[in-house]
C-alpha cells in the first residue's frame, strides 16, 4: 500500500490514538450522572450492567492521564465490576495510595468513609485464574479466594514471581505508560500497603482527608471515565 490509499490508513490511526486520549466527555459510554447514592449502594442495578468485549478506560492523574484496556473474556466479572466501578464514578479523586518503582501502582479505595463502609463485604467471585503479571497489565487485588473488591494494581515490571497466585488479569495500560511510572512513590508501603498487610484502616476510616493529612505528595485520580470500544476505531 502507497500514496494517497496509505495517508488515509495513517490519517485514521491518528484519529483512532486522537479519540482515546481525548478527556473525558463526549466520547465517553452513557451513564448516569456521577450520583453518590448509588455510590452507597452497591446492589443497584447500576452495578450490573454489562462490559463490552473489549472496552477502554481513560485515567486522569495528576501528573498526565493514560488508557486501559479492558478485555472480557480474560475475566468476565472483574472487567465488569472494573467497568462499571469506572462508569459511575467510583475511582474519581481516589489517590495511588501504594506505589512501589519497579513493581506494582496500587489504588481503588474510594476517598469517602461511607462509600467504603458500604461496600465492605461485597466480595467478587474469582474468575479462571489468568495470572500473566507482566508489565502494564492489571488485576484486581485480593487477600485470596473470592475476595476481589474494588483494589487494582498495575504491573510496573514483569512480576512473573506473582504467577503463582489465581490473580486475573483485566487488560492492560495501551497509552501513557510513563504517566504510571512517574506516580509518587515515596511513601512506599508507608501509605497503605496492600490488602493483605493490614494496614489500610485508616485509609478506611479516615479517607482521603486522612491520606493528604499524612501523605500529602500521593498523586490522584482526577478522573476516570469509559471511552468508546476499540470496535468503533
Amino acid at each position: 500500500m502507497q500514496g494517497p490509499a496509505l495517508r488515509r490508513v495513517r490519517r485514521a490511526a491518528s484519529a483512532c490514538t486522537v479519540a482515546v486520549l481525548a478527556a473525558c466527555g463526549a466520547g465517553e459510554s452513557p451513564a448516569p450522572d456521577r450520583d453518590r447514592s448509588i455510590l452507597l449502594d452497591p446492589t443497584h442495578p447500576e452495578w450490573s450492567v454489562h462490559a463490552p468485549p473489549v472496552s477502554r478506560a481513560r485515567v486522569e492523574t495528576s501528573k498526565r492521564a493514560f488508557v486501559l484496556e479492558l478485555r472480557r473474556e480474560w475475566a468476565p466479572l472483574g472487567v465488569d465490576r472494573f467497568y462499571n466501578l469506572v462508569r459511575l464514578g467510583f475511582y474519581d479523586d481516589a489517590r495511588f495510595h501504594r506505589v512501589s518503582p519497579g513493581y506494582i501502582a496500587q489504588f481503588g479505595l474510594n476517598g469517602d468513609p461511607a462509600v467504603t463502609a458500604a461496600w465492605r463485604g461485597h466480595t467478587l467471585p474469582d474468575d479462571p485464574p489468568r495470572s500473566d503479571n507482566r508489565r502494564g497489565t492489571f488485576a484486581f487485588a485480593q487477600m485470596g479466594a473470592n475476595t476481589r473488591l474494588t483494589q487494582i494494581y498495575i504491573n510496573l515490571g514483569d512480576n512473573s514471581r506473582n504467577d503463582v497466585e489465581p490473580f486475573s488479569m483485566l487488560g492492560e495500560v495501551v497509552e501513557g505508560m510513563e504517566a504510571v511510572d512517574s506516580l509518587y512513590s515515596g511513601y512506599g508501603e508507608n501509605s497503605g500497603s496492600g490488602m493483605r498487610q493490614g494496614r489500610q484502616g485508616p485509609i478506611e476510616e479516615g479517607g482521603n482527608a486522612y491520606l493528604d493529612r499524612e501523605f500529602p505528595l500521593l498523586d490522584r485520580i482526577i478522573r476516570a471515565c469509559i471511552i468508546a470500544p476499540v470496535e468503533s476505531c
